[in-house]
């Protein structure tokens, strides 16, 4: 046996390998316990219902626009109240607005608005709201409402926004 050779313990090329190893595990155990902790769902089982109501939606916009119907929608951040001004040939008892937020479903809120006076709708919000928001108003009826009106507003803001059909 030769002298003048080192333990493969105090060679470079070894423990660069072995790092390379570890470096690997740890990376894949931290993307492991991310994805975990972090999960969002997958894709829901009635994907191909939702894709087929496009139309059904479509439809309720296209009725909207033939009823000549258009809202200001007014939020009042200091009393919670939200005001909704409705232009058109409809006025049904209540009106539905949705509020969506577009990256997390879980702080989406359904607002009912009560006929007060010819055209104007009224309900208050429980707390003000923050960030961008899209939303949906359309008669109380649900899903088997005949017409919708959608806009997009970012709070705070004191300004009314103009809902029309389609966005």
């Amino acid at each position: 046996m030769r002298e003048d050779l080192t333990p493969w313990y105090k060679q470079f090329w070894p423990w660069f390998l072995i790092g390379l190893l570890l470096s690997s595990i740890t990376f894949s155990l931290i993307y492991l316990v991310v994805s975990i902790r972090y999960y969002d769902g997958s894709v829901g089982g009635d994907y191909y219902k939702r894709g087929l109501a496009i139309n059904e939606q479509l439809a309720k916009q296209e009725h909207a626009r033939a009823l000549g119907l258009e809202a200001q929608v007014l939020f009042d951040n200091r009393t919670g109240d939200v005001v909704v001004d409705l232009m058109g040939e409809s006025r049904p008892e209540s009106l539905a607005l949705t509020l969506i937020f577009p990256t997390d479903s879980d702080f989406d809120r359904e607002l009912t608005l009560e006929h007060v006076h010819e055209g104007r709708y009224l309900t208050t919000l429980e707390e003000p709201l923050r960030y961008r928001w899209y939303l949906q108003l359309q008669p109380e009826a649900g899903e088997q409402a005949e017409w919708r009106l959608t806009g997009e507003i970012s709070f705070p803001n004191d300004a009314p926004v103009t809902l029309k059909p389609g966005l």
